[in-house]
């Protein structure tokens, strides 16, 4: 095996996932293939350290000047700027679709829907609402460690239903091809995924990453049973949710 190209392939896709999970600057791809969507999803929670990793600067750099509900909205507000609020919308979205349609056609109809409506409204104020108040009572250190774990972790959520979840949208007209990873990509993505849970004391570290995964795959069997699977949409209100529910714990652990 020519280890070089092995390195420098992998490094593309680690590089199309960044690309396409948020707006951070990457180098230009002289050449792309599709099959190198299902390949880099290995790297979605390598993205999200990249991004708890600018969450968490910006929480421990503005807990030198502001309180710590205003470090918790610039921590989040940095978040959201660096993946364009691409999970955001996708809670959104599936909150309108599963909430506000009477069958399965109608709720995929609406989530394609750019337009935001009152079940994606109220969910979104409360999901980053939930998120400010957990952080702001925790110490700038727990807060850190709480963004690293909540971002990588979570987007384990998406690579794993990826696998085992159906895709209930309409592939030829969905922007990205439905992503199916491999044994040894999923695998490598729970293993990097999970690494920044283990700055985390034992108990609270399994209470939260437990209430990560039962919150998301409520929602995977919600819209398992509304719509008959995942969307992108779906894959992205499920991180949300675990984002959502590992602040909720951790808080409950801060002294």
């Amino acid at each position: 095996m020519n280890w070089l190209a092995f390195a420098r392939q992998e490094a593309a896709y680690a590089i199309v996932a960044v690309q396409f999970l948020t707006r951070l600057p990457v180098p230009v791809m002289r050449s792309f293939n599709s099959t190198w969507m299902d390949r880099s999803i290995a790297y979605f929670p390598l993205t999200g350290l990249i991004v708890g990793g600018i969450c968490s600067v910006v929480w421990l750099a503005s807990n030198h000047i502001w309180t710590p509900a205003i470090s918790a909205i610039l921590a989040l507000a940095a978040g959201i700027a660096a993946t364009g609020a691409f999970h955001e919308d996708g809670l959104a979205d599936t909150a309108d679709g599963l909430g506000g349609g009477l069958t399965r056609e109608k709720r995929l109809l609406i989530m394609k829907d750019s337009r935001i409506g009152t079940y994606g409204t109220v969910v979104l104020i409360t999901a980053l609402a939930l998120k400010v108040a957990c952080l702001s009572v925790m110490s700038p250190w727990s807060g850190a460690v709480a963004l690293l774990a909540a971002h990588c972790c979570g987007r384990i959520v998406p690579v794993v239903a990826s696998r085992i979840v159906p895709y209930a949208g309409e592939a030829e007209g969905s922007k990205v091809a439905p992503m199916m990873p491999t044994n040894r990509r999923l695998a490598f993505a729970v293993a990097t995924g999970l690494t920044p849970a283990l700055l985390i004391p034992a108990v609270p570290m399994v209470a939260a990453l437990a209430a990560g995964t039962v919150a998301s795959w409520w929602l995977l069997a919600k819209a398992s049973k509304l719509i008959g699977g995942q969307t992108g949409d779906v894959l992205g209100a499920s991180e949300q949710v675990f984002e959502v529910a590992v602040l909720l714990v951790l808080a409950g652990f801060a002294p």
